[in-house]
């Protein structure tokens, strides 16, 4: 994960609050988004707010961690509370760790790294591989990792032709290079002139505005590419030049 991870600290004594923010300032794969000491205040507000999990206090007038949790649509939480006797239920609750005050860095840390490889986890979990498009051939389910490079249609503009490694060709009907942009990972591909995406696993050589690819044309040379100046700095950015 290159981004930090993003979270909430709710605890309703001021002075434990504002203690456990800057043991979570000095871990440089942590952004504090928001720190409340209101149950009330952080209910409201938590919806609105982008996080990726919380540490919260159990023990707080009107609301307790624990009914708090449950308002959360299935966030990871961390449990930081001074009290022992909750430890079975905040568990029952898939909390993902259980920290008791006085609070230490390293504690803090051990955490942190659970609630980091629960989410990267649940990300790989998550990440989709294919896409399903409307092709000459019926609908179609294209993986990503198959896909050489996506071409415009020389019948029709508003088509595109998706060729894949194995040489299968696919007509994609009636989509932009736009909306593809969007529906394809965009670390595995790339928009290298007007009319071309290019697969980043089919690059073999690249020039200043030409690209070599490891695909074959009939005659058994090699397919190249334009790159273009609008797209060149992408491209370059995407190959870690």
């Amino acid at each position: 994960m290159n981004t930090k991870l993003k979270c909430l600290l709710l605890d309703d004594e001021l002075p434990g609050l504002t203690y456990l923010k800057m043991l979570c300032e000095q871990l440089p794969d942590l952004e504090v988004v928001k720190a409340f000491n209101n149950p009330t205040v952080f209910i409201n507000e938590v919806s609105s707010l982008d996080f990726d999990f919380c540490i919260l206090d159990i023990e707080m007038p009107e609301m307790n961690g624990l009914q708090i949790t449950n308002l959360l649509n299935g966030k990871p939480v961390i449990f930081a509370t001074a009290y022992k006797d909750y430890a079975a239920e905040a568990f029952d609750l898939n909390a993902l760790d259980y920290i008791r005050k006085p609070i230490k860095i390293e504690r803090l840390k051990q955490a942190v790294d659970k609630a980091k490889k629960h989410i990267l986890n649940q990300a790989g979990q998550n990440k989709k591989t294919f896409i399903q498009l409307n092709t000459n051939k019926g609908k179609a389910i294209l993986f990503f990792d198959k896909i050489a490079y996506i071409k415009t249609s020389e019948n029709d503009s508003r088509d595109k032709v998706a060729k894949l490694f194995e040489g299968e060709e696919f007509v994609l009907k009636n989509i932009t290079f736009d909306k593809l942009t969007e529906l394809l990972p965009t670390a595995n591909f790339c928009r290298v002139n007007k009319k071309e995406i290019l697969s980043l696993k089919a690059v073999q050589i690249f020039s200043f505005d030409e690209i070599t690819t490891n695909l074959i044309t009939d005659q058994g040379k090699n397919v190249k590419v334009i790159l273009s100046e609008n797209y060149r700095n992408e491209f370059l950015q995407k190959v870690k030049i």
